[in-house]
C-alpha cells in the first residue's frame, strides 16, 4: 500500500484539475500542465480534494499509485509556485550569459558553448549564479542536470558547475618531497 497515494491531494484556491481519457491536466495561476495517466490508476476529484486508487491490486499498480500521486502533487504545486534550481559556476574565466532563448557559456574550451532554453523555463544568469525556474519539476531538474554536465566540478580545485547546496569532496593534490 502506498502511503503517499493514500493521503490524497488538497487543491489550493484558483487551481483546477481535469481527468479526461488517459490525460490528467492541472490548471493554475502560473499555467497549465498535463501528463498521460496510466490505465491501472483511477483519479477522483471531489471539490478541492483529489484521491487516487489502483483499479487492481497488482505489484505494478501499487508502485504506480504513489508515483502518480507524487506527479500530480508536483503538478499542483508547480502551477502555483515555480520550482527553482540554482547552479554556481566556479573557476577563473568561466562565464555564463543569457542571450535571447539561449544561454552561452565560456567554460575553458576553445569555443563558447550555447544551450537552447526549453519553452516553459526561465533562466537567469547573474555573475556566476544561474537560476533555472519553471512550473514543471521534471523539466527544471533535467535542464539543470544537463547544464551541470557541461562542466562537472572537479575535486582538486573545485572548478566547474555545481548545484547551490552541493558539497564537493576535495582531494589533496600532489605532495612535493
Amino acid at each position: 500500500m502506498s502511503r503517499i497515494g493514500k493521503k490524497g491531494i488538497t487543491l489550493p484556491e484558483k487551481t483546477e484539475i481535469k481527468v479526461s481519457g488517459g490525460l490528467i491536466s492541472v490548471k493554475g495561476p502560473l499555467g497549465e500542465l498535463s501528463r498521460p495517466l496510466h490505465p491501472v490508476i483511477e483519479v477522483k476529484v471531489e471539490g478541492n480534494h483529489v484521491s487516487l486508487t489502483p483499479k487492481k491490486e497488482t505489484l505494478e499498480s501499487k508502485a504506480l499509485w504513489g508515483t502518480y500521486a507524487s506527479h500530480i502533487s508536483n503538478m499542483v504545486s508547480g502551477v502555483n509556485k515555480p520550482f527553482e534550481k540554482k547552479l554556481i559556476l566556479e573557476g577563473i574565466g568561466y562565464k555564463s550569459e543569457v542571450k535571447g532563448d539561449k544561454i552561452v557559456f565560456a567554460l575553458g574550451f576553445s569555443h563558447p558553448v550555447e544551450v537552447a532554453i526549453p519553452v516553459g523555463l526561465k533562466v537567469t544568469a547573474e555573475k556566476n549564479n544561474i537560476i533555472v525556474s519553471g512550473s514543471d519539476k521534471e523539466m527544471v531538474g533535467a535542464f539543470a542536470a544537463n547544464l551541470r554536465a557541461l562542466k562537472k566540478p572537479e575535486p582538486y580545485k573545485g572548478k566547474g558547475m555545481r548545484y547551490h547546496n552541493e558539497v564537493i569532496a576535495r582531494k589533496q593534490g600532489k605532495k612535493s618531497t
